[in-house]
């Protein structure tokens, strides 16, 4: 795939690299082929062929093109950066890694028999510098690429090991090959137009399928320009600088964002038409404007998000359809996803084929998809075959055998298909459904979006309810003190906030079934604690009662 992405765009930028004194550099596709072949050849020559490399710290091409070699010479094992020293020292032992590459500010332990190189080094070696790390010298590093040329890379050998969470008691090793990613990213590419006049601005972490398959890998094979967000609170000034085409992003980024613009407008926008967009989605608020009103309104807003924004990817957790309807006001699509990390990522999927903002879309070209054992209503748990579908666990034969059964992978995720057209609604996790003492299943996740749709509610997360026997569904709730503030014109007292989440909860209780209803709330004053994908956890401290 490099060497194609090589032969194809040559000169075109595949990176925008920011130094760290600020300065950027524009990396080419020929130059990125060169790098990956280099640091490939060196880490042969330097008897790391087969050895498990693991890659932690900030997203940049030093990343990805320590990654490449890591997943060709050997086994990438990509390392969440914000863990603890003692998680990522846990990890390299149970991935039996010889090398840790970081990005030299990630803290990072020292392990017997482990080579640690960061970022800096890796990159001087890659490009032709003369100095290589930890008593490896880059001085007649090689650069014919023959040693890379020559090896073999099996469909079923594992190149990639990727845990599952942030500690080794209670994660999974999942292992992928070359060929699990690549057929995933050639399903999406064949049903997601991305051209080389695309750039993206890469905010995810890389150590996510999500983000290394869907917004840097796949963008690599068609061409396209991957810059770097430079901090989580210069997104909105990287997006004016970079002006990116694509953003591949979980659905509270596209809340911060859609919020960010609503509030923008207010300030900006005629006093007389201000109501509309303080009481509307942006999407009613902008066809209730005059024609030149609202072509103003649009091209200013799209103006602070480069420009050239043309289409949003997004997965990870459940989109509200008000987001899609406000981005498609302002001409930009955005597409509903489904994977699992287990899966490299993708399964199903909205594109340029097929369109329903209310689902996550339709099983990508390669994969199928069906439902075991569904209930009266539909829902049984997503079961998914492919060439993208991995290799197993890491280690564990067992629960490689609990989820690979003839040939299907069983998601734990549940859903259900649309027969009409094979659209797919998720409707959360086997694990995290509650069952009412009459035997109905309620679905948290499906709660908590209709929650997340209230503007008085900032975060939620329902659980079943305990202590309590008249009580079967809780819900902990953050209200959005900054929206009743400007509700009331003034600061809110304790009661006022209890009253605004009770008459919000009421709202969502009354569009659902009697069985459903959230019985218990409890009103939290801090933030749940989230992934590094901006997932809430379900264990820990969020679900203490």
């Amino acid at each position: 795939m490099i060497c194609d992405a090589a032969r194809k765009y040559r000169g075109k930028t595949a990176f925008i690299r920011r130094a760290d004194d600020g300065s950027k550099e524009n990396v080419s596709y020929i130059q990125l082929k060169e790098y990956y072949y280099r640091l490939s050849t060196f880490l042969l020559d330097n008897g790391f062929a087969g050895a498990r490399i693991a890659v932690t710290g900030k997203n940049c091409c030093e990343w990805v093109i320590s990654y490449l070699a890591a997943a060709t010479v050997g086994v990438a094992v990509p390392i969440d950066k914000e863990l603890k020293k003692n998680d990522i020292e846990e990890f390299l032992k149970a991935a039996k890694c010889r090398m840790l590459i970081s990005d030299g500010k990630t803290e990072v332990p020292e392990c017997e028999g482990v080579v640690c190189a960061d970022f800096a080094q890796i990159y001087s070696l890659a490009s032709g510098g003369k100095y290589g790390f930890a008593g490896y010298g880059g001085e007649n590093a090689r650069t014919d690429g023959a040693a890379v040329d020559a090896i073999k890379l099996p469909k079923d050998r594992m190149q990639v090991l990727i845990f599952t969470s942030g500690t080794t008691g209670s994660s999974k090793g999942v292992c992928l090959s070359q060929y699990n990613v690549c057929s995933n990213i050639h399903s999406t590419v064949s049903v997601v137009r991305v051209t080389p006049r695309d750039v993206t601005l890469s905010i995810l972490p890389l150590h996510h399928t999500y983000e290394c398959t869907l917004n840097c890998l796949l963008l690599l094979s068609r061409g396209a320009c991957i810059t770097y967000v430079s901090g989580l609170r210069r997104i909105a000034s990287d997006i004016r600088e970079y002006r990116p085409t694509i953003l591949v992003v979980v659905p509270a980024v596209l809340k911060l964002l859609d919020s960010r613009i609503k509030a923008g407008i207010i300030k900006d926008c005629p006093e007389k038409y201000r109501e509309h967009f303080e009481n509307l989605p942006l999407c009613e608020a902008l066809g209730k404007l005059p024609l030149l009103v609202r072509g103003v309104i649009k091209s200013k807003v799209r103006a602070t998000l480069g420009g050239r924004m043309r289409l949003f990817i997004v997965g990870a957790a459940d989109l509200d359809t008000v987001l899609v309807r406000d981005f498609s006001a302002l001409g930009i699509r955005t597409l509903q996803g489904y994977g699992l990390t287990e899966c490299s990522p993708l399964v199903a999927g909205n594109s340029d084929f097929y369109f329903n903002a209310a689902s996550t879309g339709i099983a990508i070209p390669g994969v199928r998809i069906k439902i075991e054992n569904p209930n009266e209503e539909g829902v049984g748990e997503i079961l998914a075959k492919g060439d993208n579908v991995m290799l197993g666990y890491y280690n564990d034969e067992a629960a490689t055998e609990r989820v690979l059964r003839g040939g299907w992978f069983h998601t734990g995720d549940l859903g259900y298909m649309d027969p009409s057209d094979g659209a797919l609604y998720i409707r959360g996790r086997i694990k995290n459904v509650i069952v009412t003492p009459n035997g109905k299943n309620v679905y948290p996740e499906e709660l908590e979006t209709r929650l997340g749709d209230r503007p008085e509610i900032k975060e939620s997360l329902v659980l079943a309810a305990k202590g309590d026997d008249n009580a079967k569904v809780k819900a902990k709730i953050l209200p959005d003190l900054e929206y009743l503030k400007e509700k009331f014109g003034r600061e809110v007292t304790a009661g006022e906030i209890k009253e605004a989440v009770k008459a919000a909860v009421a709202e969502v209780n009354a569009q659902m079934p009697q069985y459903k209803h959230i019985d218990a709330v409890e009103i939290l004053s801090r933030p749940l604690e989230r992934t590094t994908t901006q997932k809430i956890l379900r264990f820990g401290a969020n679900v203490e009662q």
